[in-house]
């Protein structure tokens, strides 16, 4: 089973900045695009960015010009930098990863807090 690993969650100040990383236990092939959800207490959990296979971003209007996606030089491998941090961005943030190989899959990662102290 292909598992995805997040890092680079912790506790921030607001204004700080934080960079998540995701890498999957193994190949994936057929990706047709990777991202990042995350879901706050109480709430339901929301897209954050998407980034398909050719390049092309997706992000939730809260947090448009301060977070960027990318895809790393390793394969199956996608980041988040988070600048300009608020504190209603704090959540368990989850990498995601869907495409089609012999049949369609979406994996999730377990998550990685992000806590942002005003």
């Amino acid at each position: 089973q292909v598992q995805l690993v997040e890092s680079g969650g912790g506790l921030v100040q607001a204004g700080g900045s934080l960079r998540l990383s995701c890498a999957a236990s193994r190949s994936i092939f057929n990706v047709n695009a990777m991202g990042w959800y995350r879901q706050a207490p109480g709430k339901q959990r929301e897209l954050v960015a998407t980034i398909t296979s050719g390049g092309i971003t997706n992000y939730a209007d809260s947090v448009k010009g301060r977070f960027t996606i990318s895809r790393g030089n390793a394969k199956n491998t996608v980041y988040l930098q988070m600048n300009s941090l608020k504190p209603e961005d704090t959540a368990v943030y989850y990498c995601n990863a869907e495409g089609s190989y012999s049949r369609p899959y979406i994996y999730w990662g377990q998550g990685t807090q992000v806590t942002v102290s005003s």
